[in-house]
Protein backbone atom coordinates (compact mmCIF):
# COMPACT_ATOMS: atom_id res chain seq x y z
CA UNK A 1 0.00 0.00 0.00
CA UNK A 2 1.32 3.43 -0.96
CA UNK A 3 1.68 6.35 1.42
CA UNK A 4 -1.42 8.16 0.15
CA UNK A 5 -3.59 5.05 0.44
CA UNK A 6 -2.33 4.48 3.97
CA UNK A 7 -3.20 8.06 4.94
CA UNK A 8 -6.70 7.69 3.49
CA UNK A 9 -7.62 4.26 4.82
CA UNK A 10 -5.97 4.18 8.25
CA UNK A 11 -8.98 5.98 9.78
CA UNK A 12 -11.32 3.51 8.03
CA UNK A 13 -9.27 0.62 9.43
CA UNK A 14 -9.64 2.19 12.86
CA UNK A 15 -13.41 2.41 12.34
CA UNK A 16 -13.53 -1.30 11.42
CA UNK A 17 -11.46 -2.22 14.48
CA UNK A 18 -13.80 -0.23 16.73
CA UNK A 19 -16.89 -2.00 15.39
CA UNK A 20 -15.26 -5.43 15.68
CA UNK A 21 -13.96 -4.78 19.22
CA UNK A 22 -16.96 -2.82 20.45
CA UNK A 23 -17.24 -4.96 23.58
CA UNK A 24 -13.95 -3.68 25.01
CA UNK A 25 -15.50 -0.59 26.59
CA UNK A 26 -15.89 3.03 25.54
CA UNK A 27 -12.55 4.24 26.93
CA UNK A 28 -10.59 1.61 25.00
CA UNK A 29 -12.54 2.34 21.81
CA UNK A 30 -11.81 6.05 22.14
CA UNK A 31 -8.12 5.19 22.48
CA UNK A 32 -8.27 3.07 19.30
CA UNK A 33 -9.90 5.95 17.42
CA UNK A 34 -7.28 8.39 18.69
CA UNK A 35 -4.42 6.07 17.70
CA UNK A 36 -5.83 5.56 14.19
CA UNK A 37 -6.26 9.33 13.69
CA UNK A 38 -2.77 10.05 15.07
CA UNK A 39 -1.18 7.45 12.78
CA UNK A 40 -2.83 9.04 9.75
CA UNK A 41 -1.57 12.44 10.92
CA UNK A 42 1.95 11.05 11.41
CA UNK A 43 1.94 9.69 7.85
CA UNK A 44 0.76 13.06 6.52
CA UNK A 45 3.74 14.67 8.28
CA UNK A 46 5.95 12.19 6.43
CA UNK A 47 4.19 13.31 3.24
CA UNK A 48 4.99 16.92 4.08
CA UNK A 49 8.63 16.09 4.83
CA UNK A 50 9.10 14.34 1.49
CA UNK A 51 7.19 16.87 -0.62
CA UNK A 52 9.17 18.91 -3.15
CA UNK A 53 8.12 22.42 -4.17
CA UNK A 54 7.18 21.59 -7.77
CA UNK A 55 3.94 21.70 -9.74
CA UNK A 56 4.00 17.95 -10.43
CA UNK A 57 1.76 15.48 -8.64
CA UNK A 58 3.85 13.54 -6.15
CA UNK A 59 3.55 10.18 -4.32
CA UNK A 60 1.36 9.11 -7.25
CA UNK A 61 -0.50 5.80 -7.05
CA UNK A 62 -2.18 4.38 -10.13
CA UNK A 63 -3.75 1.04 -10.83
CA UNK A 64 -6.68 -0.01 -13.02
CA UNK A 65 -9.99 -0.29 -11.20
CA UNK A 66 -12.64 -0.80 -13.92
CA UNK A 67 -10.34 -0.77 -16.95
CA UNK A 68 -13.02 -1.53 -19.56
CA UNK A 69 -14.58 1.86 -18.75
CA UNK A 70 -11.34 3.75 -18.16
CA UNK A 71 -11.83 4.04 -14.39
CA UNK A 72 -8.65 3.90 -12.34
CA UNK A 73 -7.50 4.15 -8.75
CA UNK A 74 -5.40 7.26 -9.23
CA UNK A 75 -4.09 9.29 -6.30
CA UNK A 76 -1.63 12.17 -6.16
CA UNK A 77 -0.79 15.25 -4.14
CA UNK A 78 0.44 18.71 -5.14
CA UNK A 79 0.94 21.96 -3.28
CA UNK A 80 -2.78 22.77 -3.33
CA UNK A 81 -3.95 19.48 -1.82
CA UNK A 82 -0.96 18.90 0.50
CA UNK A 83 -2.01 21.33 3.21
CA UNK A 84 -5.67 20.34 3.03
CA UNK A 85 -4.58 16.75 3.72
CA UNK A 86 -2.48 17.95 6.66
CA UNK A 87 -5.39 20.02 7.96
CA UNK A 88 -7.77 17.04 7.73
CA UNK A 89 -5.49 14.60 9.53
CA UNK A 90 -4.64 17.22 12.17
CA UNK A 91 -8.29 17.96 12.93
CA UNK A 92 -9.03 14.23 12.82
CA UNK A 93 -7.28 13.48 16.11
CA UNK A 94 -8.25 16.85 17.58
CA UNK A 95 -11.99 16.10 17.29
CA UNK A 96 -11.58 12.60 18.73
CA UNK A 97 -9.80 14.03 21.77
CA UNK A 98 -12.12 17.03 22.11
CA UNK A 99 -15.25 14.85 22.22
CA UNK A 100 -13.77 12.37 24.71
CA UNK A 101 -16.42 13.08 27.34
CA UNK A 102 -19.12 14.73 25.22
CA UNK A 103 -20.66 11.62 23.65
CA UNK A 104 -22.11 9.11 26.11
CA UNK A 105 -24.42 6.93 24.01
CA UNK A 106 -23.64 4.68 21.03
CA UNK A 107 -19.97 5.54 21.35
CA UNK A 108 -18.64 2.81 18.97
CA UNK A 109 -20.87 4.00 16.13
CA UNK A 110 -20.00 7.64 16.80
CA UNK A 111 -16.26 7.00 16.65
CA UNK A 112 -16.61 4.80 13.56
CA UNK A 113 -18.58 7.46 11.68
CA UNK A 114 -16.07 10.13 12.70
CA UNK A 115 -13.18 8.09 11.28
CA UNK A 116 -15.07 7.12 8.12
CA UNK A 117 -15.83 10.80 7.53
CA UNK A 118 -12.10 11.52 7.70
CA UNK A 119 -11.41 8.80 5.12
CA UNK A 120 -14.01 10.23 2.74
CA UNK A 121 -12.63 13.77 2.97
CA UNK A 122 -9.03 12.64 2.49
CA UNK A 123 -10.07 10.66 -0.58
CA UNK A 124 -11.65 13.77 -2.09
CA UNK A 125 -8.42 15.75 -1.67
CA UNK A 126 -6.18 13.04 -3.15
CA UNK A 127 -8.26 11.47 -5.97
CA UNK A 128 -7.16 12.24 -9.54
CA UNK A 129 -9.74 10.05 -11.28
CA UNK A 130 -13.14 11.75 -11.52
CA UNK A 131 -15.14 8.60 -10.72
CA UNK A 132 -12.93 7.87 -7.72
CA UNK A 133 -13.34 11.50 -6.65
CA UNK A 134 -17.11 11.21 -6.98
CA UNK A 135 -17.18 7.98 -4.93
CA UNK A 136 -15.32 9.66 -2.06
CA UNK A 137 -17.44 12.81 -2.45
CA UNK A 138 -20.67 10.84 -2.02
CA UNK A 139 -19.27 8.47 0.61
CA UNK A 140 -18.58 11.46 2.86
CA UNK A 141 -22.32 12.18 3.03
CA UNK A 142 -23.19 8.98 4.89
CA UNK A 143 -21.15 9.43 8.09
CA UNK A 144 -21.97 13.15 8.29
CA UNK A 145 -25.66 12.35 7.89
CA UNK A 146 -25.57 10.00 10.88
CA UNK A 147 -23.29 12.21 13.02
CA UNK A 148 -25.83 15.04 12.87
CA UNK A 149 -28.92 12.83 12.75
CA UNK A 150 -28.08 10.69 15.81
CA UNK A 151 -25.88 12.88 18.02
CA UNK A 152 -27.15 16.31 17.00
CA UNK A 153 -29.48 18.80 18.69
CA UNK A 154 -33.29 18.94 18.95
CA UNK A 155 -33.82 19.83 15.26
CA UNK A 156 -31.21 17.38 14.00
CA UNK A 157 -33.51 15.50 11.60
CA UNK A 158 -34.50 18.68 9.77
CA UNK A 159 -30.88 19.86 9.59
CA UNK A 160 -29.65 16.45 8.42
CA UNK A 161 -32.21 16.11 5.65
CA UNK A 162 -31.56 19.66 4.46
CA UNK A 163 -27.80 19.04 4.38
CA UNK A 164 -28.22 15.74 2.54
CA UNK A 165 -30.74 16.97 -0.04
CA UNK A 166 -28.79 20.13 -0.90
CA UNK A 167 -25.52 18.25 -1.32
CA UNK A 168 -27.00 15.28 -3.14
CA UNK A 169 -28.92 17.45 -5.63
CA UNK A 170 -25.73 19.21 -6.68
CA UNK A 171 -23.81 15.94 -6.79
CA UNK A 172 -26.22 14.32 -9.24
CA UNK A 173 -25.72 17.16 -11.72
CA UNK A 174 -21.96 16.89 -11.28
CA UNK A 175 -22.11 13.16 -12.07
CA UNK A 176 -24.01 13.90 -15.27
CA UNK A 177 -21.34 16.45 -16.21
CA UNK A 178 -18.55 13.94 -15.47
CA UNK A 179 -20.17 11.39 -17.81
CA UNK A 180 -20.67 14.05 -20.49
CA UNK A 181 -17.03 15.12 -20.21
CA UNK A 182 -15.97 11.48 -20.59
CA UNK A 183 -18.06 11.21 -23.77
CA UNK A 184 -16.69 14.45 -25.24
CA UNK A 185 -13.15 13.31 -24.49
CA UNK A 186 -13.71 10.07 -26.41
CA UNK A 187 -15.45 11.90 -29.26
CA UNK A 188 -12.39 14.10 -29.60
CA UNK A 189 -10.18 11.05 -30.16
CA UNK A 190 -8.99 10.57 -26.60
CA UNK A 191 -8.87 7.19 -24.83
CA UNK A 192 -11.70 6.01 -22.58
CA UNK A 193 -10.62 7.55 -19.30
CA UNK A 194 -11.85 9.49 -16.28
CA UNK A 195 -8.28 10.49 -15.43
CA UNK A 196 -8.02 14.20 -14.61
CA UNK A 197 -4.68 14.88 -16.37
CA UNK A 198 -6.09 13.37 -19.58
CA UNK A 199 -9.46 15.12 -19.34
CA UNK A 200 -7.68 18.46 -18.94
CA UNK A 201 -6.61 18.05 -22.57
CA UNK A 202 -10.20 17.77 -23.84
CA UNK A 203 -11.11 20.47 -26.36
CA UNK A 204 -14.62 21.84 -25.81
CA UNK A 205 -16.42 24.75 -27.44
CA UNK A 206 -17.32 27.66 -25.11
CA UNK A 207 -21.04 26.81 -25.03
CA UNK A 208 -20.42 23.20 -23.96
CA UNK A 209 -17.89 24.37 -21.38
CA UNK A 210 -20.47 26.72 -19.91
CA UNK A 211 -23.05 23.99 -19.35
CA UNK A 212 -20.59 21.53 -17.87
CA UNK A 213 -19.00 24.23 -15.72
CA UNK A 214 -22.45 25.16 -14.39
CA UNK A 215 -23.08 21.58 -13.24
CA UNK A 216 -19.72 21.28 -11.48
CA UNK A 217 -19.97 24.80 -10.04
CA UNK A 218 -23.42 24.20 -8.56
CA UNK A 219 -22.22 21.10 -6.68
CA UNK A 220 -19.16 22.90 -5.35
CA UNK A 221 -20.99 26.18 -4.58
CA UNK A 222 -23.50 24.28 -2.41
CA UNK A 223 -20.66 22.69 -0.47
CA UNK A 224 -18.73 25.97 0.07
CA UNK A 225 -21.51 27.25 0.67
CA UNK A 226 -21.71 30.26 -1.63
CA UNK A 227 -24.56 32.75 -1.24
CA UNK A 228 -27.48 32.16 -1.94
CA UNK A 229 -26.95 28.37 -1.56
CA UNK A 230 -25.82 28.68 2.06
CA UNK A 231 -29.06 28.11 3.98
CA UNK A 232 -28.30 24.50 4.95
CA UNK A 233 -25.08 25.46 6.76
CA UNK A 234 -26.31 27.33 9.88
CA UNK A 235 -28.84 24.56 10.61
CA UNK A 236 -26.21 21.84 10.20
CA UNK A 237 -23.72 23.69 12.41
CA UNK A 238 -26.17 24.48 15.19
CA UNK A 239 -27.52 20.92 15.39
CA UNK A 240 -24.24 19.04 14.90
CA UNK A 241 -22.22 17.79 17.87
CA UNK A 242 -19.03 19.76 18.52
CA UNK A 243 -16.81 17.35 16.59
CA UNK A 244 -19.21 17.47 13.64
CA UNK A 245 -19.14 21.28 13.60
CA UNK A 246 -15.33 21.33 13.76
CA UNK A 247 -14.97 18.89 10.86
CA UNK A 248 -17.74 20.62 8.91
CA UNK A 249 -16.15 24.07 9.24
CA UNK A 250 -12.56 22.88 9.26
CA UNK A 251 -12.38 20.68 6.18
CA UNK A 252 -15.74 19.57 4.79
CA UNK A 253 -16.58 23.02 3.43
CA UNK A 254 -13.12 23.14 1.82
CA UNK A 255 -14.22 20.28 -0.43
CA UNK A 256 -16.26 22.89 -2.29
CA UNK A 257 -13.49 25.45 -2.68
CA UNK A 258 -11.01 22.67 -3.50
CA UNK A 259 -13.42 21.31 -6.12
CA UNK A 260 -13.40 24.66 -7.87
CA UNK A 261 -9.62 24.98 -7.97
CA UNK A 262 -8.90 21.34 -8.81
CA UNK A 263 -11.72 20.48 -11.25
CA UNK A 264 -14.24 23.14 -12.30
CA UNK A 265 -11.86 25.97 -13.17
CA UNK A 266 -9.05 24.12 -15.00
CA UNK A 267 -11.38 21.72 -16.87
CA UNK A 268 -13.43 24.59 -18.33
CA UNK A 269 -11.09 27.57 -18.73
CA UNK A 270 -13.23 29.58 -21.17
CA UNK A 271 -16.29 29.26 -18.92
CA UNK A 272 -14.17 30.15 -15.91
CA UNK A 273 -12.99 33.42 -17.41
CA UNK A 274 -16.51 34.24 -18.61
CA UNK A 275 -18.14 33.53 -15.23
CA UNK A 276 -15.43 35.05 -13.02
CA UNK A 277 -17.24 38.45 -12.63
CA UNK A 278 -20.42 36.68 -11.48
CA UNK A 279 -18.55 34.64 -8.87
CA UNK A 280 -16.67 37.71 -7.66
CA UNK A 281 -20.02 39.43 -7.12
CA UNK A 282 -21.52 36.42 -5.30
CA UNK A 283 -18.41 36.15 -3.15
CA UNK A 284 -18.66 39.77 -2.01
CA UNK A 285 -22.38 39.43 -1.33
CA UNK A 286 -21.61 36.35 0.78
CA UNK A 287 -18.90 38.22 2.70
CA UNK A 288 -21.20 41.11 3.60
CA UNK A 289 -24.35 39.05 4.10
CA UNK A 290 -22.66 36.54 6.40
CA UNK A 291 -21.07 39.33 8.44
CA UNK A 292 -24.29 41.33 8.82
CA UNK A 293 -26.35 38.29 9.85
CA UNK A 294 -23.61 37.25 12.31
CA UNK A 295 -23.90 40.70 13.91
CA UNK A 296 -27.53 39.98 14.77
CA UNK A 297 -27.00 36.58 16.43
CA UNK A 298 -27.51 35.86 20.12
CA UNK A 299 -26.59 32.18 19.74
CA UNK A 300 -22.78 31.90 19.78
CA UNK A 301 -22.70 28.79 17.60
CA UNK A 302 -24.99 30.35 15.00
CA UNK A 303 -22.81 33.48 14.99
CA UNK A 304 -19.72 31.40 14.22
CA UNK A 305 -21.69 29.50 11.54
CA UNK A 306 -22.59 32.73 9.70
CA UNK A 307 -19.00 33.90 10.07
CA UNK A 308 -18.07 30.83 7.99
CA UNK A 309 -20.31 32.04 5.17
CA UNK A 310 -18.50 35.37 5.27
CA UNK A 311 -14.97 34.00 5.55
CA UNK A 312 -15.43 31.45 2.77
CA UNK A 313 -16.60 34.31 0.56
CA UNK A 314 -13.04 35.62 0.92
CA UNK A 315 -11.65 32.27 -0.28
CA UNK A 316 -13.88 32.38 -3.35
CA UNK A 317 -12.90 35.99 -4.01
CA UNK A 318 -9.24 34.98 -4.03
CA UNK A 319 -9.77 31.99 -6.32
CA UNK A 320 -11.81 33.93 -8.89
CA UNK A 321 -9.40 36.85 -8.90
CA UNK A 322 -7.48 34.53 -11.26
CA UNK A 323 -4.08 35.97 -10.40
CA UNK A 324 -1.17 34.44 -8.45
CA UNK A 325 -1.60 36.56 -5.33
CA UNK A 326 -5.35 36.03 -5.05
CA UNK A 327 -5.28 32.27 -5.71
CA UNK A 328 -2.38 31.69 -3.30
CA UNK A 329 -4.22 33.73 -0.68
CA UNK A 330 -7.43 31.78 -1.31
CA UNK A 331 -5.76 28.40 -0.83
CA UNK A 332 -3.87 29.63 2.24
CA UNK A 333 -7.12 30.97 3.67
CA UNK A 334 -8.72 27.52 3.28
CA UNK A 335 -6.18 26.26 5.79
CA UNK A 336 -6.47 29.34 8.01
CA UNK A 337 -10.26 29.13 8.14
CA UNK A 338 -10.06 25.47 9.09
CA UNK A 339 -7.86 26.29 12.07
CA UNK A 340 -9.59 29.50 13.18
CA UNK A 341 -13.24 28.60 12.71
CA UNK A 342 -12.67 24.99 13.71
CA UNK A 343 -11.03 26.38 16.84
CA UNK A 344 -13.98 28.69 17.52
CA UNK A 345 -16.38 25.74 17.36
CA UNK A 346 -14.12 23.85 19.77
CA UNK A 347 -14.31 26.78 22.21
CA UNK A 348 -18.10 27.01 21.84
CA UNK A 349 -18.31 23.28 22.56
CA UNK A 350 -16.17 23.68 25.70
CA UNK A 351 -18.38 26.53 26.93
CA UNK A 352 -21.50 24.48 26.21
CA UNK A 353 -20.17 21.52 28.20
CA UNK A 354 -19.81 23.83 31.19
CA UNK A 355 -23.03 25.90 30.96
CA UNK A 356 -25.28 23.87 28.63
CA UNK A 357 -26.34 27.01 26.80
CA UNK A 358 -25.13 28.82 23.68
CA UNK A 359 -26.91 32.11 24.31
CA UNK A 360 -24.67 35.13 24.85
CA UNK A 361 -27.04 36.52 27.48
CA UNK A 362 -26.29 33.51 29.72
CA UNK A 363 -22.58 34.30 29.92
CA UNK A 364 -20.64 37.36 31.04
CA UNK A 365 -17.85 37.92 33.53
CA UNK A 366 -16.32 34.48 33.21
CA UNK A 367 -12.82 35.66 32.25
CA UNK A 368 -11.82 35.85 35.91
CA UNK A 369 -13.27 32.37 36.55
CA UNK A 370 -11.71 30.56 33.57
CA UNK A 371 -8.61 32.61 32.61
CA UNK A 372 -6.85 29.86 30.62
CA UNK A 373 -9.97 29.12 28.58
CA UNK A 374 -10.44 32.86 28.02
CA UNK A 375 -6.87 33.27 26.73
CA UNK A 376 -7.28 30.41 24.24
CA UNK A 377 -10.66 31.76 23.11
CA UNK A 378 -9.15 35.22 22.65
CA UNK A 379 -6.24 34.01 20.52
CA UNK A 380 -8.48 31.94 18.24
CA UNK A 381 -11.00 34.77 17.96
CA UNK A 382 -8.25 37.25 17.02
CA UNK A 383 -6.93 34.86 14.39
CA UNK A 384 -10.41 34.79 12.85
CA UNK A 385 -10.52 38.60 12.98
CA UNK A 386 -7.25 38.67 10.99
CA UNK A 387 -4.91 40.24 13.54
CA UNK A 388 -1.36 40.68 12.16
CA UNK A 389 1.09 37.92 13.20
CA UNK A 390 -1.78 35.43 13.43
CA UNK A 391 -2.71 33.09 10.61
CA UNK A 392 -5.85 34.85 9.35
CA UNK A 393 -4.06 38.08 8.46
CA UNK A 394 -1.80 36.80 5.67
CA UNK A 395 -4.55 34.98 3.79
CA UNK A 396 -6.99 37.88 3.89
CA UNK A 397 -4.28 40.39 2.96
CA UNK A 398 -3.25 38.36 -0.12
CA UNK A 399 -6.89 37.87 -1.14
CA UNK A 400 -7.66 41.57 -0.91
CA UNK A 401 -4.48 42.41 -2.80
CA UNK A 402 -5.33 39.94 -5.56
CA UNK A 403 -8.96 41.07 -5.57
CA UNK A 404 -7.85 44.70 -5.88
CA UNK A 405 -5.87 43.80 -9.00
CA UNK A 406 -8.83 41.91 -10.50
CA UNK A 407 -11.80 44.07 -9.49
CA UNK A 408 -11.08 47.12 -7.35
CA UNK A 409 -14.69 47.81 -6.30
CA UNK A 410 -15.23 44.23 -5.10
CA UNK A 411 -12.04 44.30 -3.05
CA UNK A 412 -13.08 47.54 -1.36
CA UNK A 413 -16.49 46.06 -0.53
CA UNK A 414 -14.82 42.90 0.80
CA UNK A 415 -12.60 45.03 3.06
CA UNK A 416 -15.78 46.25 4.76
CA UNK A 417 -16.39 42.59 5.62
CA UNK A 418 -13.07 42.53 7.49
CA UNK A 419 -14.23 45.45 9.62
CA UNK A 420 -17.61 43.82 10.28
CA UNK A 421 -15.85 40.59 11.31
CA UNK A 422 -13.88 42.50 13.92
CA UNK A 423 -17.12 44.05 15.20
CA UNK A 424 -19.16 40.86 15.61
CA UNK A 425 -16.32 38.68 16.92
CA UNK A 426 -14.99 41.24 19.41
CA UNK A 427 -18.53 42.01 20.58
CA UNK A 428 -19.24 38.32 21.06
CA UNK A 429 -16.02 37.81 23.01
CA UNK A 430 -16.54 40.85 25.25
CA UNK A 431 -20.14 39.92 26.05
CA UNK A 432 -19.27 36.30 26.80
CA UNK A 433 -16.10 36.82 28.81
CA UNK A 434 -16.23 40.23 30.46
CA UNK A 435 -18.66 42.49 32.28
CA UNK A 436 -20.51 41.66 35.50
CA UNK A 437 -21.40 38.08 36.45
CA UNK A 438 -25.19 38.04 36.19
CA UNK A 439 -25.76 34.29 36.58
CA UNK A 440 -24.42 32.56 39.67
CA UNK A 441 -23.67 29.42 37.64
CA UNK A 442 -20.87 31.35 35.93
CA UNK A 443 -18.94 31.56 39.21
CA UNK A 444 -18.59 27.78 39.38
CA UNK A 445 -17.20 27.03 35.91
CA UNK A 446 -14.11 24.83 35.62
CA UNK A 447 -11.08 26.10 33.72
CA UNK A 448 -9.32 24.10 31.00
CA UNK A 449 -8.63 20.48 31.84
CA UNK A 450 -5.37 18.80 30.85
CA UNK A 451 -7.12 16.99 27.98
CA UNK A 452 -8.57 20.26 26.66
CA UNK A 453 -5.20 22.00 26.97
CA UNK A 454 -3.51 19.19 24.99
CA UNK A 455 -6.23 19.54 22.35
CA UNK A 456 -5.84 23.31 21.99
CA UNK A 457 -2.06 23.73 22.32
CA UNK A 458 -1.10 22.47 18.81
CA UNK A 459 -3.93 24.50 17.30
CA UNK A 460 -2.71 27.70 18.94
CA UNK A 461 0.86 26.92 17.93
CA UNK A 462 -0.15 26.58 14.26
CA UNK A 463 -2.17 29.80 14.41
CA UNK A 464 0.92 31.70 15.57
CA UNK A 465 3.38 29.81 13.32
CA UNK A 466 1.43 30.49 10.12
CA UNK A 467 0.94 34.11 11.17
CA UNK A 468 4.64 34.67 11.77
CA UNK A 469 6.02 32.53 8.96
CA UNK A 470 3.46 31.74 6.20
CA UNK A 471 6.33 31.15 3.79
CA UNK A 472 6.58 27.43 4.57
CA UNK A 473 3.11 27.06 3.01
CA UNK A 474 3.40 29.63 0.23
CA UNK A 475 6.74 28.36 -1.12
CA UNK A 476 5.29 24.84 -1.55
CA UNK A 477 2.06 26.25 -2.93
CA UNK A 478 3.41 28.68 -5.55
CA UNK A 479 4.41 26.21 -8.32
CA UNK A 480 0.98 24.54 -8.22
CA UNK A 481 -0.74 27.94 -8.32
CA UNK A 482 1.30 28.95 -11.38
CA UNK A 483 0.44 25.67 -13.12
CA UNK A 484 -3.26 26.19 -12.27
CA UNK A 485 -3.25 29.69 -13.79
CA UNK A 486 -1.59 28.37 -16.95
CA UNK A 487 -4.31 25.72 -17.26
CA UNK A 488 -7.07 28.31 -17.23
CA UNK A 489 -5.17 30.71 -19.46
CA UNK A 490 -5.28 33.54 -16.92
CA UNK A 491 -3.41 36.68 -17.97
Amino acid sequence: MGLLSAIIFLPAAGAAAILILRGLGDRTLRAIALIAALLSFALSLQLFAGFEATAEYQFVEWRPWVPQYGISYHLGVDGISLFLVLLTTFLGWVVVLSSWNEIRHRVPEYLAFLLLLETGILGVFLALDLVLFYVFWEAMLIPMYFLIGIWGGPNRIYATLKFFLYTFAGSVLMLAAILALFAFHQRGGGPASFDLPLLLQTQLDPSTQLWLFAAFALAFAIKVPLWPLHTWLPDAHVEAPTAGSVILAGVLLKMGTYGFVRFALPLFPDATRACAPLFLLLSVIGILYGALVALAQEDIKKLVAYSSVSHLGFVMLGLFALNPIGVAGGVLQMVNHGLSTGGLFLMVGMLYERRHTRMLADYGGIAAVVPRLTFCFMLIMLSSVGLPFLNGFTGEFLILLGGFQAARAYAIAAAIGVILAAVYLLTMFLRAMFGPIVHEENRKLADLSLREAITLAPLLLLIVLIGVYPGFILERLEPSVQAFLQQIGAP
